[in-house]
């Protein structure tokens, strides 16, 4: 049997959406790409993505699309590219 507090993050885990594109376009953010297998990295300007996903694309999909161009494989993760302070990341929203 599931303990109470897992089952509670379960449903809250469930009903959050995904940062979409036009969450980072909002705060003028970027998107952030890393390379699963080299740990290359890279920002991309969000309004090129807008224009070819759309709006609502949810930022941590985006990986899918994109390709490294250091070792090119397809093993790409995204997330928003928070600014970093004094190397604490502040976060937005």
């Amino acid at each position: 049997m599931m303990g109470v507090f897992k089952q509670q993050n379960l449903r809250e885990t469930e009903t959050r959406q995904p940062m979409c594109l036009h969450h980072l376009q909002e705060q003028n953010l970027r998107v952030f790409c890393w390379c699963n297998r080299c740990s290359h990295n890279a920002e991309l300007e969000v309004d090129l993505l807008i224009e070819r996903l759309g709006a609502l694309y949810p930022v941590p999909e985006l990986g899918i699309h994109l390709r490294c161009s250091h070792c090119n494989t397809q093993d790409v993760s995204t997330r928003p590219a928070w600014p970093s302070h004094g190397g604490q990341i502040a976060r937005h929203g």
